[in-house]
């Protein structure tokens, strides 16, 4: 009769941690961030070749980190554009970056939450100088 309780038991903690693994799985499943094909690095190389791709960086004179807070709509499409900080012809620079970033034809996969995709804010950190940008932080 021990030698059954040695083996029951055991059985029943693994079958009880099994359904905790299966729980956290669709748990990850149902609920995650915005993601680019590749991750930030990857998007940060398809940003920068569309931004050189199509304007003169150096005209805006930027230096500096700058946040790039992408919303990401519930189809993966990049929506809208905020960037901080501010610099001098702001809305030109939003509007060309905006530009840049719709050029890009791979799609983000959207934000899920519930299970259910959702609009979602990404931020993006890039770091521009007066005569060239990195890709990284």
């Amino acid at each position: 009769m021990m030698k059954y309780l040695f083996l029951i038991f055991p059985l029943c903690f693994s079958s009880r941690f099994i359904a905790q693994t299966k729980q956290q799985t669709e748990t990850s499943l149902q609920n995650r961030q915005a993601e680019f094909p590749g991750g930030e690095n990857a998007f940060r190389n398809e940003f920068m070749k569309m931004v050189h791709g199509y304007f003169d960086i150096t005209a805006y004179a930027v230096n500096g980190k700058f946040s790039f807070i992408i919303t990401i709509d519930e189809n993966g499409k990049p929506s809208e554009l905020q960037i901080y900080p501010k610099v001098k012809n702001d809305e030109e620079f939003r509007q060309d970056m905006t530009f840049a970033m719709k050029r890009i034809k791979k799609k983000w996969k959207p934000a899920i939450k519930d299970g259910v995709a959702i609009s979602s804010n990404r931020i993006i950190e890039i770091n521009f100088s007066s005569d060239h940008a990195d890709h990284g932080d």
